[in-house]
């Protein structure tokens, strides 16, 4: 695919100034908090984290990972109070997509929709992952979509650190089950609490780092709901796609 037909797949003009028109209602800003209801700010401020022993089987001491399968996975999700997400969540967002994918996708948390469908990316957001998805030659069911935390975090916050690690054994279980090839970091926020760094986005791009000790290469790219946001910047997510896509076929020099 040549770089023109890919950017118009992520719905990116090309070498055309246009007009303000109806079809950039596509591109408005996102502003995510607008569903959210004011008692979600006190319910947060009055949650205590549960110190009941929950009824959740210990993660290895080793790999901080449950060692079961897919389905037993997500019936231990679907059931955890690790951490106080759980005490406002309508339904925990596991993931979706192929559980054998070359390609994973990891944001940081659900928002306000996810939260209400269960799916992670829906909405906006997810409409233009599923077009950088098919930028790519794949269909939104040949790829792994799931985020750092598996609840929404109230007010659509980013989770916080503790949030993250209680989650962290969902997630790496995830990844040790669909033993992806290349892992995509979708944003800021997923991107250091994958790498355990606070190094800025814009210095983690354009470059292949490694998740953790396991090997799997894991590129940075913006959220798709800040390129809504800043739909310029879709030309810069576009370099990373095409990186990713030289990893997947093996024709990256580095």
């Amino acid at each position: 695919m040549m770089k023109r037909e890919f950017l118009e797949a992520m719905g990116v003009e090309v070498y055309q100034l246009r007009s303000r028109g109806s079809d950039e209602m596509e591109f408005e800003q996102v502003n995510a908090s607008v569903e959210d209801s004011p008692q979600e700010a006190v319910l947060e401020a009055h949650i205590e984290i549960d110190e009941q022993k929950n009824q959740l089987p210990v993660a290895d001491d080793a790999k901080n990972s449950f060692e079961v399968d897919f389905a037993s996975l997500a019936e231990l999700a679907n059931g955890c109070t690790r951490c106080q997400l759980s005490r406002s969540r309508t339904q925990v967002v596991f993931g979706s997509g192929c559980e054998t994918a070359e390609l994973m996708f990891i944001g940081e948390g659900p928002g306000a929709q996810e939260d209400q469908e269960g799916l992670p990316f829906v909405g906006k957001a997810g409409r233009l992952l599923t077009s950088m998805i098919a930028a790519l030659g794949f269909q939104r069911d040949d790829v792994y979509i799931c985020n750092v935390v598996k609840c929404r975090p109230p007010n659509n916050r980013d989770p916080h650190s503790s949030e993250a690690v209680s989650c962290a054994p969902f997630l790496r279980r995830q990844i040790a089950l669909v033993q992806p090839k290349v892992l995509v970091a979708l944003g800021r926020v997923s991107a250091q609490l994958l790498l355990d760094t606070e190094v800025s986005l814009s210095s983690l791009r354009k470059q292949k780092h490694k998740y953790e000790d396991t090997g799997i290469d894991l590129v940075v790219t913006y959220h798709p709901a800040y390129l809504l946001r800043k739909p310029s910047e879709k030309a810069k997510s576009w370099e990373d796609l095409w990186y990713v896509r030289q990893l997947l076929e093996g024709t990256s020099a580095s």
